[in-house]
């Protein structure tokens, strides 16, 4: 009987598919150690989805962290584009106005999380980005956000009854109805003790030809006065650019002021602004050349990776600038002589779009997490298949001798999401390093996570899924 049983499984078509199936990611034993041995795995945790929630929101994007509530807890503040709702228009039409800010707030339990919407509809119109810093000087966090279908918007932190009382807006009124606004900024750039918000504007949610061919302007908007005061705010210029994405505020030549880095997606490349008079918020315009890539900047991290005590630039390379190569730009020591570039990694056939930098494996060097950008359906799984660009985490382990390969560690690919932002924080104040991160394309699934980075003597799954269903697992591409 058992005989005739296991010829009859080895006649059948699908018992040989199973012995060639390629092995999916997440459920692949971890190879990744500490530099004590201990094996590296991942689980997921849930902080924000619509089905919990029973808010209906999607397309989860940008992310920041801050105690906005002052209980001693970190908080998280996420916006929401909407999926598929926004995008459904026709170039030329106006697209519905959709789009959720969401705060998190955290208790001593990172498993507990209260959450609450700080906006939607037309004031989070596909809400792209948030940033945060006590604007007001209340001593309270408060909240500034770029809406990718037309304007920035700032949200005054009532300080009581913060998670149940409105908040007092304002949109900022050079910026209704110019363009689109992807990213935004918040740092004090002249030393006086208030935040300026910087920002590009891109021009067009989608944009054409036509404003490709256009220059918008990267800003600084200044305040004077009372912050939800239209007429309280100045926008200066610092240059214009074809289809600016990115404008970040770092003090990348390490001379005690903050000056800015921003990219131009249209014309594929990265600017240095130096801050060369804060009192008067006067900036110099530098070409960064990066030899041997193409970036757009669309995403930064600024870091010391050789440790010659000069800041390094992790971004994106490859077509059309941020492509499916993670690189970094190493700083000459004449900031204006050419960056060369150097491959961290690549998720081919998979996009490069959200990390983050951290001492993942406690070897004292930096690591860098990375997730990707799912090119199918988003409001379902669909047709794909492992050779599509799809949805991945991953981390890079730093080799230490840079003339090396970094090593890459896979956590999970489904046929669905968007890791668009990861935050490196201890949640569980185990002593390492887990991830906050938002997750998009693949309502309902959407949402904000975390990311609890687990050790083990013996090697486990490299991902444990928070849900039980949920788009589908699957193995690398050929």
């Amino acid at each position: 009987m058992k005989k005739n049983l296991l010829l009859s499984l080895l006649a059948a078509p699908c018992f040989f598919g199973y012995l060639n199936a390629q092995p999916l990611v997440g459920d692949t034993l971890s190879s990744a150690q500490t530099t004590e041995g201990s094996y590296i795995s991942w689980k997921e945790h849930l902080i924000d989805d619509p089905t919990v929630s029973g808010v209906p929101f999607s397309g989860s994007d940008g992310l920041v962290m801050g105690d906005i509530d002052r209980d001693g807890f970190d908080d998280v503040v996420s916006v929401h584009e909407s999926d598929s709702t926004y995008d459904s228009a026709s170039p030329g039409d106006t697209p519905p106005a959709m789009g959720h800010v969401r705060i998190a707030f955290g208790t001593n339990d990172p498993e507990t999380w209260v959450n609450i919407t700080l906006a939607e509809g037309a004031d989070a119109s596909a809400a792209e980005d948030a940033a945060i810093a006590d604007v007001n000087g209340d001593g309270f966090l408060d909240v500034m956000v770029a809406a990718e279908l037309s304007h920035l918007i700032y949200f005054q932190n009532p300080g009581t009854e913060v998670r149940s009382r409105p908040w007092d807006r304002i949109i900022l009124p050079m910026t209704q109805g110019r363009g689109s606004y992807i990213r935004v900024f918040l740092a004090d750039l002249n030393g006086d003790g208030v935040p300026e918000a910087i920002a590009p504007n891109k021009g067009a949610q989608r944009p054409t030809i036509s404003d490709y061919r256009r220059s918008t302007p990267v800003s600084i908007y200044q305040f004077s006065g009372d912050p939800l005061v239209g007429s309280s705010w100045l926008e200066i210029e610092l240059g214009r650019f074809s289809n600016p994405r990115n404008s970040e505020p770092i003090d990348i030549d390490q001379d005690g002021d903050i000056d800015i880095i921003a990219g131009s997606n249209g014309e594929n490349r990265i600017v240095f602004f130096e801050n060369t008079d804060p009192d008067n918020l006067t900036f110099e315009e530098h070409a960064i050349g990066v030899f041997g890539a193409n970036t757009n900047g669309f995403n930064m991290e600024f870091v010391d990776i050789n440790g010659d005590g000069r800041l390094d630039i992790i971004g994106g390379t490859g077509m059309g600038g941020s492509g499916r190569t993670l690189s970094w730009f190493e700083q000459p020591s004449n900031i204006d002589d050419a960056w060369i570039s150097r491959t961290i990694g690549s998720f081919s056939p998979d996009s490069m779009t959200g990390f983050e930098i951290g001492d993942i494996n406690d070897d004292g060097r930096v690591d860098i997490i990375a997730g990707s950008y799912s090119r199918g359906p988003r409001m379902g799984d669909g047709d794909v298949t492992k050779d599509d660009a799809l949805g991945r985490i991953g981390w890079f382990e730093n080799p230490g001798d840079l003339e090396r390969e970094w090593v890459r560690h896979d956590i999970s690919r489904r046929k669905r999401g968007m890791y668009d932002k990861f935050i490196a924080r201890d949640l569980d104040s185990d002593g390492d390093i887990d991830f906050v991160a938002t997750r998009g394309n693949s309502y309902p699934f959407d949402g904000v996570i975390w990311l609890e980075q687990v050790r083990s003597l013996t090697p486990r799954p490299a991902f444990e899924r928070a849900r039980e269903i949920d788009s589908p697992e699957m193995p690398l591409a050929d």
